[in-house]
């Protein structure tokens, strides 16, 4: 079994952002089962990695590492070596890793090594602006299978219930690719609710304040889609 598959499993994950201090410390008090796994956004830590490695074999959760790309809401505008040094740094913790599908040629070292070492590989796209068209996510969608993705990941601005169809559509397609979508803005609840409960396998909540608008709270997500699965 693959180690993305031994920690999907069979219900939707929840995974809890560590993007700052506050978030790293409460992530140290989350009891086990409160989240599924913990993002490291290592853009955010660039300046003193060390916060993070100091702590990093207390975290009691498989862990995803990614350091974003500036034009898809990476901090401290860093540079393709720099992230991909970080992406270095932090590999030998990683469970999974999330590279940006238009970073997968540049970071393609760092794509390489985590094949290697077993990583799993989200590759993703963040649009803070509007919706993709549904062919537009299609299109997307094919770029990362042919790249070597594990999982495709989108997040977009949700502000219509159109939006919130084309996301939708990019579920219902039955790829044998699995995704991970969800919607910010407005409607950005609502859709990780919906999203979850149609097939996106990783959904994504903050730990101490939200770093992307339409966020739910990760162990009040954990739970609320708990509940939709027992009624």
């Amino acid at each position: 079994m693959s180690k993305l598959k031994s920690v999907l499993g069979s219900a939707p994950c929840v995974v809890g952002t560590i993007h700052s201090e506050a978030s790293l410390r409460r992530a140290l008090r989350l009891r086990p089962g409160s989240v599924d796994l913990l993002e490291l956004r290592v853009d955010h830590f660039a300046q003193d990695p060390g916060i993070l490695l100091r702590k990093i074999e207390r975290l009691a959760f498989p862990l995803l590492v990614t350091a974003r790309h500036p034009a898809e809401g990476g901090a401290n505008e860093l540079s393709f070596a720099r992230r991909g040094a970080l992406f270095m740094q932090f590999l030998p913790f990683a469970r999974v890793i999330d590279v940006e599908l238009r970073s997968a040629e540049k970071l393609g070292s760092v794509l390489a090594m985590a094949r290697t070492h077993g990583v799993e590989l989200v590759l993703s796209h963040h649009d803070f602006r509007a919706t993709p068209s549904p062919s537009r996510l299609e299109t997307l969608q094919r770029s990362a299978k042919a790249a070597g993705a594990d999982i495709f990941k989108v997040a977009a601005l949700t502000s219509t219930p159109r939006d919130l169809s084309s996301l939708l559509s990019l579920l219902s397609n039955r790829s044998k690719l699995p995704l991970s979508v969800m919607g910010m803005g407005a409607l950005g609840k609502v859709s990780r609710l919906v999203f979850a409960e149609a097939g996106s396998v990783l959904n994504y909540g903050y730990l101490d304040r939200p770093n992307a608008s339409g966020q739910w709270e990760a162990t009040l997500l954990k739970q609320r889609l708990k509940e939709l699965r027992e009624e």
